[in-house]
């Protein structure tokens, strides 16, 4: 798929701003504070319903402004939609395709697909394992839209038993007990359900992550991908030895994700059982996939904390790359964002990159000057500059 058109309407720095794209690449050019990242950001937020940059919506509206607006049009085998979100903060966002509303924003995920690649991914390597859980969650939904609402309805049992456990912190009465049994089944479903989900992307992401890495760093070590969990039977499962690897269909819900994730939750609901004192004394919830990991390695040890700098950065490219293959391979074309990471790369990773950003159907490219954008990468030019959007100029 690409994106043909994209029109942002007080959306960070931009009043209004529209650009016709093709497929292709498309490089935006301009110098740092000019607006050429929140423009590919727009994008990106379309296939997420949030930023690569920030955790919040606030700073995505334009200083002054109540509301953001973003716009676009993709094109998918031939078929088009017209896909908008307005952006509110402290209130609903709003979604619309092809001008109807739609009654849940994230409906409109999947209609448009991106892979980010960008300089604050080196968190994903050096960062909390907040980041690698997000990592993850946010390539299942691009795989399958579906898991948005099952991520989104852990979320809101996770809140629902805290709460519960701290009220029976200070109560500890049996109606608090009662009721906490009734959330730790619901913890227990939900969040076995997104782990064996986690689980089976990490198994089928892994050998593109290892093989993107040997491409990027061939004078490396080889590296690798295993899920963590904090609950020892479930990391049994997780392992080599564990549930059988499955195909793209069990990530979208078949029989082999169903029948992982009926093992994970039975024991999910025993860890619960055996934690249950901790979890009151403590008032939080100790068990569950919030408290999970993508772990890293780096030949026989972890790469977090002994990754050097250009292994680091290595590894992040790869682990987007691994995702972008993956979702290529399994017959969902994305747009790829590369957001200035290209002055940071030495000339090995810049030819890597380049020479797989060549095959995608559409690439967005953005860089301060055209000398940081490698020569196999032509196409189209916008000069970003005071606030406007040059006319494109052929490459």
């Amino acid at each position: 798929m690409y994106v043909r058109e994209l029109s942002v309407t007080d959306f960070r720095s931009w009043p209004q701003a529209d650009l016709r794209l093709t497929p292709g690449v498309t490089v935006l050019v301009g110098a740092n504070g000019q607006g050429k990242t929140n423009l590919v950001e727009a994008v990106g937020y379309l296939a997420t319903l949030s930023s690569h940059r920030v955790s919040s919506d606030a700073p995505l509206v334009r200083r002054g402004a109540s509301v953001a607006v973003v716009r676009a049009t993709a094109v998918n085998e031939g078929r088009e939609l017209t896909v908008q979100v307005e952006i509110q903060p402290g209130k609903a966002n709003r979604a619309r395709v092809n001008r109807s509303p739609v009654p849940r924003p994230r409906e409109i995920l999947g209609i448009v697909r991106t892979v980010v690649f960008a300089p604050e991914d080196l968190a994903l390597v050096r960062g909390d394992p907040g980041e690698r859980r997000g990592f993850l969650d946010d390539l299942l939904v691009a795989r399958a839209p579906r898991w948005s609402g099952v991520r989104s309805e852990y979320d809101k049992v996770l809140r629902q038993r805290s709460a519960l456990l701290k009220s029976a912190r200070s109560a500890r009465g049996a109606r608090e007990a009662g009721t906490l049994e009734v959330w730790d089944a619901h913890l227990a479903r939900t969040g076995a359900s997104l782990v064996a989900a986690r689980i089976l992307l990490t198994r089928a992401l892994a050998p593109h992550v290892t093989a993107a890495y040997a491409d990027v760093a061939p004078e490396s070590v080889p590296v690798g991908a295993r899920y963590r969990s904090k609950v020892e039977a479930v990391e049994a499962l997780a392992g080599p030895d564990g549930a059988e690897v499955a195909g793209a269909d069990d990530v979208t819900g078949g029989p082999g994700h169903a029948a992982l994730a009926g093992q994970v939750e039975e024991e999910l609901l025993a860890e619960i059982g055996r934690r249950r004192d901790q979890e009151i004394d403590r008032g939080v919830c100790l068990v569950g996939p919030h408290r999970d990991d993508l772990e890293l390695t780096l030949g026989d040890g972890p790469a977090k904390g002994y990754a050097s700098h250009g292994e680091s950065w290595a590894l992040a490219l790869a682990l987007r790359l691994g995702g972008f293959e993956l979702l290529r391979s399994e017959g969902s074309e994305p747009v790829l964002i590369l957001d200035d990471v290209f002055a940071e790369l030495d000339a090995r990773r810049r030819d890597a990159l380049a020479r797989t950003a060549a095959r995608a159907e559409q690439v967005l490219v953005t860089a301060a000057v055209d000398d940081d954008v490698p020569e196999i990468l032509q196409g189209t030019r916008y000069v970003i500059e005071d606030g406007t959007v040059r006319d494109q100029v052929a490459s």
